[in-house]
């Protein structure tokens, strides 16, 4: 028997069937859904409204119903329209393996390391080159190569994972950001940046030109701000008149060619360079000091007045003491006994 409680069921088959939809595009999908019902059974007193807050408890209905399955049918502007998005994303902070499950795991990981890249992209661009992207294949330890990594790469544009744009350049599509939004404030906090009015990620807008002001804003966000404000929500600094003249955040903040190095995460995700440059950078800077200490034992090196002067480590002194300490029971054999006694 049909009843009210099928306008769910077949709602979400329909976002089932979708990546993502806008809030118009749900609530057609919702209407449609109630028709359907009513059709199978004209006794169900269920209407359809376009009041917002009875679309919010519809939606409250669906996350409680989605709660054991942790799913939920969450939303998010979208960067570039301004428009309210929804999907149905994994609400379970897990691997960035959830974000599918059709990929293999080496596509998965190849897809971290490229969100890597575009989480750390220098100058707040939020963008990687076609170029940087192939290039991550060589930190997999994988057999991945670059012609397959493009077929990948290709496939996580079509599915709504990533953006290209005409310079070819790969950004966080707005699915990617439902999904992952707390794998990503989890990994990169110092990355993910909110916008002062809003209060959502940002990854495409400007920011506030005056020094050290933390002001980040959405396009739409500027435009709604600045029809009635000219000032900036955090320092109250004067903007410029044209909105054009406001640093821009994401990828109009990079040049072609500015961002072809790699760069990495504080703790590696993929093959532990970043522990083995840690290692690198203690171990250097006090070879050195130990070459030249030893040099000054064997009497090589310079005269021992600046050799001490040197001795910053308080290693080395350490070390200098206990092998005068070694050498003196040598250099007096007749009362060394008598020495030692007294030191123990």
């Amino acid at each position: 028997m049909v009843s009210a409680n099928d306008v769910q069921r077949l709602f979400l088959q329909g976002v089932f069937s979708r990546s993502i939809l806008s809030f118009k595009h749900a609530q057609v999908l919702w209407e449609k859904c109630i028709d359907a019902v009513k059709v199978a059974n004209p006794t169900l007193d269920i209407r359809f409204s376009d009041k917002r807050e009875d679309w919010d408890l519809f939606v409250i209905s669906i996350n409680n119903s989605l709660n054991c399955l942790d799913l939920e049918f969450r939303h998010l502007t979208d960067e570039q329209t301004g428009r309210e998005m929804y999907a149905m994303v994994n609400s379970k902070d897990d691997e960035i393996a959830q974000m599918a499950t059709d990929y293999t795991p080496v596509e998965i990981a190849y897809f971290k390391a490229v969100v890597e890249q575009i989480m750390l992209a220098p100058h707040e661009a939020y963008s990687v080159s076609s170029l940087l992207a192939l290039r991550e294949v060589n930190s997999l330890k994988t057999n991945m190569t670059k012609a397959q990594a493009e077929i990948v790469l290709g496939s996580f544009v079509a599915k709504g994972w990533l953006l290209k744009s005409r310079r070819g350049r790969y950004s966080l599509s707005t699915r990617t950001l439902l999904e992952l939004l707390p794998y990503l404030k989890n990994s990169y906090p110092e990355e993910c940046l909110e916008c002062v009015i809003c209060y959502e990620i940002v990854t495409r807008g400007v920011a506030c030109s005056t020094p050290n002001c933390k002001a980040r804003l959405h396009y739409h966000c500027c435009r709604k701000y600045r029809s009635r404000n000219t000032k900036c929500p955090a320092c109250l600094q004067d903007w410029p008149q044209d909105a054009k003249n406001m640093t821009p955040v994401g990828e109009e903040a990079i040049k072609n060619g500015q961002d072809e190095g790699r760069r990495v995460q504080r703790e590696s995700t993929e093959d532990g360079s970043d522990e083995e440059d840690e290692e690198e950078m203690e171990v250097e800077p006090s070879q050195p000091s130990r070459t030249r200490t030893l040099s000054q034992r064997k009497g090589k090196g310079r005269s021992k007045g600046k050799g001490k002067q040197k001795k910053a480590p308080i290693d080395m002194d350490v070390d200098d003491d206990e092998d005068e300490e070694e050498e003196a029971p040598q250099q007096t054999q007749g009362n060394g006994r008598r020495r030692t006694t007294r030191t123990r």
